[in-house]
């Protein structure tokens, strides 16, 4: 007999780096993500053990808590933001209850944006689509929640004064993570006034030719930015 294939519909298994100082959480999410064929190298329960464990352990993606110990306050979303400029394309997924509006643009834009996420426990509502978005953080995209989007946006000053009221709608929905089609049909417009609001924004915002994905990303950090 020769032995099964791999199933290239798989995802590759990953080494992850577990921040998360309560004891039943983690466990659990040490035995989900096991249960997906992935591997928790190092669970953590402090900021300075995940700066250890990720010395040690070079993982494939960190997931963090936001609050926890010594001060329960930002210390694992400050950790994520250190690590990202110590080590530029480390991807790592918050994780948290809260949106911690102070480090979380900035989190979000370290490295381009690329290989960054921010979820909220209580807003999951599948287990695959955890793991789904634990998958594409790995691989070098962007998961946000919209609601994690919506906080953050409140806090902007006369953002984007360039853009129209029609171009910030349409970069509000992009922001959330929407194709073009699903803003044609959010906003009752074609396609091709999607597409030309989308390239205006481009312009706008002084983004350069690039693959188009990338440019999308970098337009939703400039709005969440400021």
């Amino acid at each position: 007999m020769h032995p099964a294939e791999p199933d290239p519909t798989e995802p590759d298994p990953l080494r992850i780096v577990l921040a998360e100082d309560s004891v039943l959480l983690r466990e659990g999410l040490i035995g989900l993500l096991a249960r997906f064929g992935h591997r928790v190298v190092a669970a953590v329960g402090d900021a300075e053990a995940l700066h250890a464990a990720v010395a040690e352990h070079v993982p494939d993606i960190v997931i963090t808590d936001v609050r926890m110990p010594p001060g329960q306050t930002d210390e694992g979303l400050r950790a994520a933001v250190a690590l990202r400029e110590r080590r530029p394309g480390l991807p790592v997924l918050v994780l948290s209850q809260y949106v911690q509006r102070s480090y979380a643009a900035d989190m979000l834009d370290s490295g381009d944006g690329s290989g960054v996420g921010y979820l909220l426990k209580d807003r999951i509502g599948q287990v695959d689509d955890f793991v789904a978005a634990v998958g594409a953080v790995a691989a070098g995209g962007t998961v946000v929640d919209p609601e994690v989007v919506r906080q953050l946006l409140r806090r902007r000053r006369d953002p984007l004064e360039r853009l129209t009221p029609r171009e910030r709608e349409v970069l509000a929905l992009m922001a959330e993570g929407r194709s073009n089609a699903a803003i044609c049909r959010a906003l009752v417009v074609s396609d091709a006034a999607v597409g030309k609001h989308v390239g205006n924004i481009l312009m706008k915002l002084d983004l350069p030719p690039a693959e188009e994905t990338h440019r999308r990303v970098m337009a939703v950090l400039e709005f969440l930015r400021a």
